[in-house]
C-alpha cells in the first residue's frame, strides 16, 4: 500500500497490516552522506538556511531506506533566531542564544516571526515537495513554546530546564508573554510551512516531562492548544502530531483535550498503557529505543515485535521514543524496517 495512504489510514484511526514508519532525526550525523553535505556549511545554522543543502539532508533517508515519509531537515531554534534573538550552534556544545530573562531582552525581540528570515526554509520545502515520490508525505514541524522557551532562558540547553522554571515561578507576567509570543510565531511559522506544501506537522515538546501538573497544563498543554487551533483554523485537513516527551500519564490528558491527530510516544511508555488509556483517544507514534536501534541484533527484532504486538492491531505510526542517534549503525537501520515491513 502507498506511504499517503498508509499515514492517512492511520490518521483516521483505521489500524494498517503494516504500520507505516519514519524516524525521527533520520537525516543526520548517522548517514555518511549527510556528514559530507554538512562539511559544506559554515554553521548549522547556514546549512538550516541553505535550501540545496537541506532538500538533499531531506531526502537522503527517503533514498537509502524508502522511509514512508520524509520530515524537513531544519531545527527548532529557527523560530528565536526568525524573533531577532541570536542564536549559534558551537561544535560539540550546541546551541548558544543571548538569554531572554528579562523584560528588556523580551521587549527587544521582535514583536512577531520574521517570516522572510524563514524564507530559505520554505523554498526548501517547495523543492522537497517537487523531488520526492509522488506517495510520500512531507512533515514540517517547530519546537512546542515551553521547549523553546527553554532555551531562549538559559541561552543554551540545560539539563532540568531550571532557568525557564525559575522565571516562570519567579517572573509567571514576563514569562507568559514570552510563551504568548512564541505561541503566535509557531503559528505563523506551521502555516506558512503548510502553505508551502508540507503535508502533516509535528509539535516537539521535548521537555514536557519536568514540569508538575498546574505548571504542565498552564505551559505545555495551553500553549499547544492554542497553536493547534491556529493552525486548524488555517488548514483544518493537515495532520498535526504532538510529541511530548516525559509527559507521562499527562499523555492522555493531552490526547483528550489538544486537538492533536496523533500522539508521540517516548521510550519510557508504558505499551500497555499506550493500547489501553492513549490509543483508545488518538492514533500513535513510536516508541522503539534508539539504542535498541544501536545494539541491533536479536534486541532489536524483540523490541520491533513487542510494540507491533501492543500497538499494531490499532491506528499505529511506527516510530523510535526519541531521535536516531549518530553512532546508529546503518544496517541496523535496514533491518528495523525490513522488520517492520515483515510484521504482517
Amino acid at each position: 500500500m502507498q506511504s499517503d495512504i498508509l499515514l492517512r489510514r492511520a490518521f483516521n484511526r483505521q489500524p494498517n497490516a503494516i504500520p507505516p514508519i519514519w524516524l525521527m532525526r533520520q537525516a543526520g550525523r548517522y548517514l555518511p552522506e549527510y556528514r559530507e553535505i554538512r562539511a559544506q556549511a559554515a554553521s548549522f545554522l547556514d546549512f538550516c538556511y541553505t535550501p540545496r543543502l537541506t532538500v538533499e539532508a531531506t531526502l537522503q533517508p527517503i533514498r537509502r531506506f524508502g522511509f514512508d515519509a520524509a520530515i524537513l531537515f531544519s531545527d527548532i531554534l529557527v523560530v528565536p533566531d526568525a524573533l531577532g534573538q541570536h542564536v549559534s550552534f558551537e561544535p560539540s556544545e550546541g546551541p548558544r542564544l543571548e538569554p531572554v530573562d528579562t523584560s528588556a531582552r523580551l521587549s527587544a525581540l521582535h514583536g512577531e516571526i520574521n517570516l522572510d528570515r524563514l524564507s530559505p526554509v520554505f523554498e526548501a520545502i517547495q523543492q522537497i515537495k517537487a523531488s520526492l515520490p509522488r506517495n510520500v508525505p512531507l512533515l514540517g514541524f517547530c519546537g512546542a513554546p515551553w521547549t523553546v522557551a527553554s532555551y531562549m532562558v538559559a541561552g543554551k540547553g540545560t539539563s532540568d530546564q531550571a532557568p525557564a522554571r525559575l522565571l516562570a515561578y519567579r517572573d509567571p507576567n514576563l514569562f507568559a508573554a514570552l510563551i504568548g509570543r512564541l505561541i503566535e510565531a509557531s503559528i505563523a511559522y506551521l502555516r506558512q510551512q503548510i502553505d508551502a506544501g508540507v503535508d502533516v506537522v509535528q509539535i516537539f515538546d521535548s521537555w514536557a516531562g519536568v514540569l508538575p501538573m498546574g505548571e504542565f497544563r498552564r505551559w505545555c498543554l495551553e500553549p499547544l492548544r492554542k497553536i493547534i487551533a491556529g493552525v486548524r483554523a488555517h488548514r483544518a485537513s493537515v495532520p498535526i502530531i504532538l510529541f511530548a516527551r516525559g509527559a507521562g500519564s499527562h499523555l492522555v490528558e493531552l490526547a483528550r483535550t489538544s486537538g492533536a491527530d496523533a500522539i508521540g510516544l517516548d521510550t519510557a511508555v508504558d505499551l500497555a498503557f499506550a493500547a489501553n488509556c492513549i490509543q483508545t483517544i488518538a492514533p500513535v507514534q513510536g516508541n522503539l529505543d534508539p539504542l535498541a536501534l544501536v545494539a541491533g541484533g536479536e534486541g532489536l527484532d524483540n523490541a520491533v515485535d513487542d510494540i507491533i504486538r501492543s500497538l499494531g492491531t490499532g491506528p499505529l505510526i511506527f516510530n523510535l521514543g526519541h531521535g536516531i542517534l549518530p553512532q546508529t549503525p546503518i544496517a541496523h537501520v535496514e533491518r528495523l524496517v525490513r522488520r517492520v515491513r515483515q510484521s504482517g
